[in-house]
């Protein structure tokens, strides 16, 4: 579309030239193209740094899941159950060395935080920060952990507490940091996806 009307002022400039007439383009003809670069950024700059921040969201998601897939894996080969997090973390720090494992805060989507619940061996919780801001979450029960003594992990959301695998994510409050050991309270805007999806809450800025 710009090449066509620079192409179009091009010409007029040319044909102006031939007749004698001192070549150029006009104030007007300058306006006109400036208008329209900047409604073309005008467009093209949201979209972009839409899909960059999808695809933050999605390596950090797609880290918990490889997470995922290898405490699964240490939970079967532990006699069915989870060690205390420091302890897992050196066996899953060898099972997938390309994620940085630790029982501490998560500040990059390739660090995944852990929490397990050692007390009844039947849960872990993994964490990560995205490029984006937003904390991620995945909690995996293999069996009710409602009735565990554990505060810190009592804390997830009751629902959560129920067996199966759980998706949640925190928005985007200038966080540099998430941990899979919760708080006191629940982070601020927390949602988890309903129970049966395999899949992490969208919406979240």
């Amino acid at each position: 579309m710009i090449s066509s009307v620079i192409e179009r002022l091009g010409d007029r400039r040319d044909a102006a030239a031939d007749a004698g007439e001192d070549a150029g383009f006009t104030l007007i003809e300058l306006m006109v193209v400036l208008l329209i670069m900047a409604i073309l950024l005008a467009i093209a700059i949201p979209t972009f740094l839409g899909v960059s921040g999808s695809a933050n969201d999605r390596a950090a998601q797609s880290n918990l899941n490889t997470a995922l897939t290898n405490a699964k894996s240490y939970f079967q080969s532990n006699s069915q159950s989870f060690a205390a997090a420091t302890t897992a973390i050196g066996v899953l720090s060898t099972q997938e060395p390309s994620i940085q494992w630790t029982t501490g805060a998560s500040g990059t989507s390739s660090q995944i935080s852990v929490y397990t619940d050692a007390t009844t061996g039947n849960g872990v919780i993994l964490a990560s920060l995205s490029k984006t801001g937003v904390c991620w979450y995945l909690v995996d029960n293999e069996a009710n952990e409602a009735s565990t003594t554990d505060t810190t992990y009592k804390n997830v959301p009751s629902a959560e507490l129920q067996p199966g695998t759980w998706y949640g994510g925190a928005p985007n409050m200038t966080k540099t940091t998430c941990t899979a050991a919760f708080p006191a309270t629940a982070p601020t805007g927390l949602v988890w996806s309903p129970a049966g999806t395999a899949g992490f809450p969208g919406g979240l800025p």
